[in-house]
C-alpha cells in the first residue's frame, strides 16, 4: 500500500507527515483511511507522548481531494455524508480527544477541511508563508471538519463568518494576531520550533494532559458550576498520578521533574 502518510518514531514522540506533494496532500479515502488508522494506533501507544503532524512539500492540506468528486448524471461521484460520517468526524474527534497533546505544524496551504484538521490540533504552529482558507463556498458548500464549531470559538462570531461567506484566505501572521494558532514563525524554522516543542510536550505529564484536554472540551457545554465540579473530579485523578508525585518532589527539590507516567 502506498504510504499515503508517514510515521517518524522519536523518543517519547511521533511525526505524522500527510504524503501527497503532488496533491498538496489532499485528502481521498485510502489516505484518510490511514490517518485516521495511524492516529488511533497513537492514541492508544503509552511509548508516544505527543503527536506531531505536519505535510509533505510545499501544503500541509489542500483538503478534500475533489478529483473524487466529479460531476455525474444522477449528481457527484462522491458521497461527502458518507465519508464525513466515516472518516472526517471521527478524525476530528480523534484529534480533539486523543489523551495527549497534538502539535500541527502548517508548513504551506491548508484550506477547507485541510485547515480545519490543523485547528483541530491542541498547538497550532504555522509558517509565515502559510494560508488558511475556509475554500468550502466557492464550490457551494459550508464548512466541516468542525470548521462552523472551531472558527467562532477560536476568532468569534463576525470573524468566522465573514471567512466562511468570502472564502478568502488568512495568512499565518494574521491567524496569530486573531487568535486563530499559537504562533507563526519563519518557514525555515517552522519544524526546528515544532520538533523542539513536541520533545517538550513529551517530557511532561501526559496523562495530567489528558485530564486538561477533557475539561477543555467540557467547557463548550458547560455551565460555571459543572465546570467546577469536572475540574474537582479531574484534579483529584490528577493528584494520584506518579507525575504529580514527581512534580513535588521536583519543586521541593529545586530540580527539573522527571515525568514518565503511563498512559495504560
Amino acid at each position: 500500500m502506498e504510504d499515503l502518510v508517514i510515521l517518524t518514531t522519536h523518543e517519547g514522540w511521533s511525526q505524522v507527515t500527510l504524503n501527497r506533494p503532488d496533491r498538496l496532500n489532499a485528502l481521498n479515502e485510502p489516505m484518510l483511511k490511514q490517518l485516521t488508522g495511524l492516529l488511533g494506533e497513537l492514541a492508544a501507544d503509552s511509548s508516544c507522548r505527543a503527536v506531531l503532524i505536519t505535510g509533505a512539500g510545499r501544503a500541509f492540506c489542500a483538503g478534500q481531494d475533489l478529483t473524487d468528486c466529479v460531476p455525474g448524471p444522477d449528481g457527484p461521484t462522491l458521497d461527502l455524508a458518507d465519508i464525513m460520517e466515516r472518516l472526517y468526524n471521527p478524525l476530528v474527534l480523534l484529534l480533539r480527544s486523543m489523551p495527549k497533546p497534538v502539535l500541527c505544524a502548517v508548513n504551506g496551504v491548508a484550506a477547507g477541511g485541510g485547515a480545519n484538521v490543523a485547528l483541530a490540533g491542541d498547538i497550532v504552529l504555522a509558517a509565515y508563508s502559510a494560508k488558511f482558507t475556509q475554500a468550502f463556498a466557492k464550490i457551494g458548500l459550508i464548512p466541516d471538519c468542525g470548521g462552523t464549531w472551531l472558527l467562532p470559538r477560536l476568532i468569534g462570531d463576525a470573524r468566522a463568518r465573514a471567512l466562511a461567506l468570502l472564502a478568502q484566505p488568512v495568512d499565518a501572521q494574521q491567524a496569530e494576531n486573531w487568535g486563530m494558532i499559537w504562533r507563526a514563525v519563519p518557514d525555515a524554522d517552522l519544524m526546528m520550533e515544532a520538533e523542539t516543542l513536541a520533545r517538550y510536550l513529551a517530557a511532561q505529564p501526559t496523562e495530567t494532559f489528558g485530564l486538561l484536554k477533557q475539561a477543555l472540551a467540557a467547557s463548550a457545554t458547560n455551565d460555571l458550576a459543572n465546570q467546577l465540579d469536572l475540574e474537582r473530579e479531574l484534579q483529584a485523578k490528577a493528584a494520584k498520578t506518579p507525575d504529580f508525585t514527581e512534580g513535588l518532589n521536583a519543586f521541593f527539590d529545586k530540580r527539573t521533574p522527571r515525568f514518565s507516567a503511563s498512559m495504560d
